[in-house]
């Protein structure tokens, strides 16, 4: 659960980040493109291909691509064909694609996922929702491929860590994760991207340099390994745990609009779909060890 806390608070700064310094400026292909090659940079020297068979490498890197490159694909390409407010309302989909794979890898079915999972989208709908108008159909489908890569990725990373020994030190082979992410973000950049809309400032580039370093970096591999030590509840509330924490991050430092009211409601819902999925995950414990008893 730590690993998740703070990767939402680092990745909290990181859409105002985005939203001020690169967005309309800056190629979108190209920022995810640095983005992926300086996250790989980080973990190349760790990497050590001997502790993967070739089916987990190829495994790992079809994870990458889906959750950071397939996933930014999608997402960049829906801000061509609806707003942002409706990009960012039909992102709260996550969790349930999250619940939903999460039993399906596993092949079981437990349905406080899904109910706490739908509290959460309430709340993160809540705090998100700025109406819609007619005619975003492909749209929405478009941002639910950029959701369900997301999702599919972070489940596919639990199924794959469950398998493997866990003495393995996975921060030696996180590089196979980048270098997927790497061949869909290059290929997309060649095919989709704009050299007339490179960066210009060094403001500019320390943003890049701060996103692909740390918050992809760092960020995705303390993320996906948070992700195998909750249950796919938690992990689902989570992800739209990063709504208030971003806004809270853009209305303190850069002062952007937000509805306090909203922020304080969905907050209140989203914390109330973590304390009913830990609350159930403890009284199910204690049935189990009174069954035993």
């Amino acid at each position: 659960m730590g690993y998740l806390v703070g990767v939402t608070a680092l990745w909290a700064f990181s859409f105002s980040l985005i939203g001020v310094y690169l967005s309309g400026q800056v190629d979108s292909y190209f920022a995810v493109l640095v983005r992926v090659s300086l996250a790989l940079l980080v973990f190349l020297p760790f990497l050590r291909p001997r502790l993967l068979s070739w089916r987990d490498r190829f495994t790992l890197m079809a994870l990458g691509a889906l959750q950071l490159g397939v996933m930014y694909t999608f997402l960049y390409h829906s801000f061509l064909l609806l707003s942002v407010p409706e990009v960012v309302l039909f992102t709260v989909l996550t969790p349930i694609y999250i619940a939903l794979l999460d039993d399906l890898l596993f092949r079981r079915f437990t349905p406080i996922y899904l109910v706490t999972a739908t509290l959460a989208v309430i709340g993160a709908a809540v705090i998100r929702y700025q109406g819609v108008d007619s005619g975003f159909w492909l749209g929405f489908l478009v941002v639910q491929g950029a959701n369900l890569s997301f999702a599919i990725g972070q489940v596919g990373y639990r199924r794959l860590v469950a398998r493997q020994s866990q003495t393995l030190a996975w921060h030696h082979v996180f590089g196979w994760f980048f270098i997927g992410a790497l061949i869909v973000a290059l290929t997309a950049f060649l095919l989709l991207g704009d050299i007339q809309a490179l960066p210009t400032t060094t403001l500019q580039w320390g943003v890049l340099a701060w996103l692909g370093l740390a918050a992809s970096g760092v960020g995705y591999f303390a993320w996906n390994q948070g992700a195998t030590r909750v249950d796919a509840g938690t992990l689902a509330i989570m992800n739209n745990a990063l709504v208030p924490a971003g806004l809270i991050v853009n209305l303190v430092i850069w002062n952007r609009d937000a509805d306090i009211g909203r922020l304080a409601l969905g907050g209140l819902i989203i914390v109330a779909s973590l304390w009913l999925n830990q609350w159930w995950l403890k009284r199910r414990q204690l049935t189990g060890t009174l069954e035993r008893a």
